[in-house]
């Protein structure tokens, strides 16, 4: 009998490992090529080492320009890197490409790339039938700043897990513009603004190169689908060790919590572009915390890497599995 096809979202971990294994990277440059759960690659080029991600934007209909940049300059610094160049190929529908749209879409870039410090070098743009609304792929590049340049695997026995912001920031807001008139009537405009501009908090460049530049962070990573269940499992498995959660510790906003719960999904699994881990040394954490204080960045260290292997959530009832998702909870409703 043929295999089911795979439902919408990111191809499962273990199947997409097994076709990256496929690709033998011989480049010397090369200092961090195609892995599970690595936000970006990284290049050794003309003495200076380069970062480079690309990440598309498939199911936002609103804001998807600002998306697509926040996005990529996110996975970038995840790494210790500036975001510095930006390109974009956008596939617009025939049934709605109308110079309206489009204008709107190369607004909401231009606005972004300005925000992060970023130069738009370059694209490809393309109304085609292939698509049913607009689709953005984007590509950044950025500088590592100090010598080494970090990855989803770094985590050592004994850092510490340190969460920034909240979850499930981005999921929120997509559900409030996806699914805006069912939001404004239950909730009102009010609530469904306040959801919908927590789009305005997805960029975590901020916060990375702070953390980075103030030593002793091991790894970053920055929980998009999947959310925090993902990213979690990502680090560990990466990593090889074993991360325990204080479930009381990991933040959420009020409106995000009301929001999830009115749609019956789980914040853990949920998208959560706008949080950063950050796992480092006890000694780092601290002076982590202190900084992001400083620049009004909320973050707490919701727990810590030991020998073993899996992600454990403690709570009130004991400790078990960090729950896991085959596909993101909004990817699933939407």
């Amino acid at each position: 009998m043929p295999r089911a096809n795979f439902p919408a979202g990111k191809l499962p971990p273990l199947f997409l490992s097994r076709m990256l294994k496929k690709f033998h990277v011989s480049d010397p440059k090369v200092l961090q090529g195609p892995a599970v759960g690595e936000d970006a690659a990284v290049l050794s080029v003309g003495g200076k080492m380069i970062a480079a991600a690309v990440d598309p934007v498939t199911f936002l209909s609103g804001n998807a320009g600002f998306y697509a940049v926040a996005v990529n300059a996110n996975d970038i610094a995840t790494r210790g890197a500036k975001p510095r160049w930006f390109l974009c190929s956008a596939l617009f529908p025939e049934t709605s490409a109308h110079p309206r749209m489009i204008e709107k879409i190369f607004s909401e870039v231009e606005r972004a790339c300005r925000l992060f410090g970023v130069s738009s070098i370059g694209g490809h743009t393309e109304v085609t039938s292939a698509v049913t609304r607009p689709v953005l792929t984007g590509i950044m590049l950025g500088e590592v700043l100090g010598k080494k340049a970090l990855t989803t695997s770094g985590v050592c026995p004994g850092d510490e897990i340190v969460l920034t912001k909240s979850i499930s920031l981005e999921a929120a807001s997509v559900l409030a513009r996806e699914r805006k008139s069912e939001v404004r009537s239950k909730f009102g405009t009010r609530f469904a603004q306040e959801c919908e501009n927590l789009i305005q908090n997805l960029g975590v460049v901020k916060e990375a190169l702070a953390a980075y530049q103030l030593g002793g962070v091991h790894a970053m990573h920055d929980p998009t689908e999947g959310g925090l269940s993902s990213a979690l499992y990502e680090m560990a498995e990466a990593s090889k060790v074993q991360i325990i959660v204080e479930k009381e510790k990991i933040s959420i906003l009020e409106c995000a919590q009301r929001l999830l719960n009115f749609y019956g999904l789980n914040p853990l699994g949920s998208l959560s572009s706008g949080a950063l881990l950050i796992a480092s040394s006890p000694q780092a954490s601290r002076k982590i915390l202190n900084k992001l204080s400083r620049l009004k960045i909320p973050a707490s260290i919701i727990g810590r890497a030991f020998r073993g292997k899996g992600v454990v959530l403690k709570g009130e009832r004991g400790r078990g599995a960090f729950p896991r998702f085959s596909r993101d909870e909004v990817a699933r409703f939407l």
